[in-house]
């Protein structure tokens, strides 16, 4: 028996195999070389509520689950899409499922090893061996990340890879990755194209697409996925952002059959199951919506994977179609996840309002409009969130729906329109929120079209050589409104010509206190709260400045 160098009696392992033989057989073997402590699981379901809440040093994963829809590379590409497996974590697939194809999935999913059956105790000790000596070896740059030191990690990335040193392509991933979190998008462009000339990857091409998108160029982004896709019709990940992409162009429908595309490949990835039932939802696709919302509900309610704003989609829909039973199944679902967050201001923010919606349901109107009036007097506060805006345009629909009027409701769509319907995504996300009520729907977009006018005004006099009197009018019109739009035009505004303004520097103060207070720099829609962006690695950090948008609050 060949040992590992490393002493192993402090780890902790975790095999996930559906046969109880083969499960011994690791298990036995692990032990062998040391291992202090090993957990064995018998199901996908198991093993994923276990590494969601606990680390583990080392994980063996069966690929195939007899009798079960989703394998253990799904199981895999979940836990790293969604933040929960640290890169410390060796990820071991281990399979008798001898094929290219295979194979070439797991090097693309960042494994850190791949083990045939049938299988020595000697080949599963070299694939721990050459794992360890991977994270040993770039060791330095995650040092460099969990301290948040994003340069350093970047340049010593950069570094690997221009010596082409050992882990050269997978330290090139890490630094696009860090590129594209700082904001460098054509410093990770350039990184994922270098991959892309020495060695063709469907990850790096997939990081060439999301630094297009996320530098603005939508067109260039879909084009490149469009050519991604047809390349590697498998690879998941290209699906996720072709319909985010679609998804921010405002070409709904588009992205809708994108994501059911995506959802078919994986289907039982919790993410992906609630991106396709909110997409479904703000598409009018109300059956559809329920179907792909209930069914994440019963696959992942006990999972970290799983978005709370799930259930108020669903609860919406419920007192739509009058499904009383429906509605108080997702009050009790929201109860069990405030017994687990109970100091989650979201979660609370967000149970309150399936709370309005039994109220509504119970025909309480008094208490209704009590809650609604309190909403409505929080629209302009910093912290009334794109999401909170989302949910109380819904409710308000539903009220007008069951002929409830109150006399302020007009003029708060309108000040949720022209504050968040920014961009025509978002604001087809608003009217979307609204389509049991049309009339709301066309304030939003109406709101819109204005704030857009406004925008255009402003460039126009920059445009005639007066940018003084653009960035004035854009702060006059901004502060009115408390507009993301025209107060990020502002800021580019002024960043372009500040040198031909004398008052450059009080004007910067008034836009930046807007941008800080209002937090509208962040201007792109996005579905549920963001994790990890499709086709990207885990950097986690010590989390202690991170902040995350949360729900269907933009996100950069």
């Amino acid at each position: 028996m060949v040992m590992l160098e490393d002493d192993l009696s402090s780890s902790s392992a975790m095999v996930v195999d559906g046969n109880p033989t083969s499960r011994s057989i690791l298990v036995s073997q692990l032990r062998e070389f040391g291992m202090g402590s090993v957990v064995q699981c018998a199901r996908l379901a198991d093993a994923r509520r276990q590494l969601e809440y606990r680390k583990f040093d080392v994980v063996l994963c069966e690929h195939h689950f007899a009798g079960e829809s989703s394998s253990g590379q799904d199981l895999l590409d979940d836990l790293r899409r969604n933040q929960l497996l640290p890169f410390s974590t060796v990820f071991i697939m281990v399979t008798g499922e001898a094929t290219y194809t295979k194979v070439a999935e797991a090097a693309e999913s960042a494994l850190d090893g791949y083990l045939l059956k049938p299988h020595k105790a000697t080949h599963l000790g070299e694939r721990l061996r050459q794992a360890r000596i991977r994270k040993v070896s770039l060791q330095e740059i995650f040092a460099a990340i969990e301290t948040q030191d994003f340069d350093t990690a970047a340049a010593l990335c950069l570094q690997r890879f221009q010596t082409r040193g050992k882990f050269w392509l997978y330290a090139a991933r890490v630094g696009a990755e860090l590129f594209l979190r700082v904001g460098k998008y054509d410093q990770a462009q350039k990184l994922y194209q270098a991959v892309v000339d020495a060695k063709t990857l469907p990850w790096a091409k997939l990081g060439v697409a999301r630094a297009l998108l996320d530098e603005g160029q939508s067109a260039k982004a879909v084009s490149t996925l469009e050519n991604l896709i047809s390349e590697a019709p498998d690879y998941t990940d290209a699906y996720d952002v072709m319909g985010r992409a679609q998804f921010e162009q405002g070409k709904f429908e588009a992205a809708l059959t994108t994501y059911k595309m995506a959802s078919a490949l994986t289907p039982s990835s919790i993410t992906r199951l609630q991106n396709l039932g909110m997409m479904c939802y703000y598409s009018g696709d109300r059956k559809g919506a329920e179907q792909s919302l209930d069914r994440t509900t019963r696959l992942g309610l006990d999972s970290k994977m799983f978005d709370c704003q799930t259930l108020v989609l669903l609860a919406f829909i419920r007192l739509e179609s009058g499904d009383h039973k429906g509605l108080q199944r997702c009050r009790d679902d929201f109860a069990r996840l405030l017994e687990r967050n109970p100091d989650s201001l979201r979660h609370q923010r967000l149970a309150n309002m399936v709370d309005a919606l039994q109220l509504i349901e119970q025909r309480q109107l008094a208490q209704v409009v009590a809650v609604v009036r309190a909403l409505c007097n929080q629209v302009k506060e910093p912290e009334f969130d794109f999401e909170s805006a989302s949910n109380l345009v819904s409710l308000l629909a539903q009220l007008a729906r069951k002929a409830i009027q109150l006399d302020e409701v007009d003029a708060v769509i309108d000040t949720l329109g022209l504050r968040f319907a920014g961009t025509r995504a978002l604001s087809e996300l608003l009217a979307g929120a609204s389509s049991v009520h049309p009339p709301y729907a066309e304030r939003i977009r109406a709101a819109h079209a204005q704030v857009l006018k406004l925008a255009e005004n402003a460039i126009s006099l920059s445009m005639k050589g007066d940018p003084r009197a653009a960035v004035r009018d854009l702060i006059k019109h901004g502060n009115n409104t408390l507009s993301g739009k025209l107060i990020e035009t502002a800021y580019l505004v002024l960043h372009r010509y500040a040198e031909k303004m004398t008052d450059a520097h009080d004007l910067a103060e008034q836009v930046h206190k807007l941008r800080s207070r209002y937090g509208t720099q962040i201007t792109r829609a996005s579905l549920g709260e963001q994790k990890r962006q499709a086709g990207g690695l885990t950097l986690r950090t010590d989390g202690k400045n991170d902040k995350s948008p949360v729900g269907l609050a933009p996100t950069s």
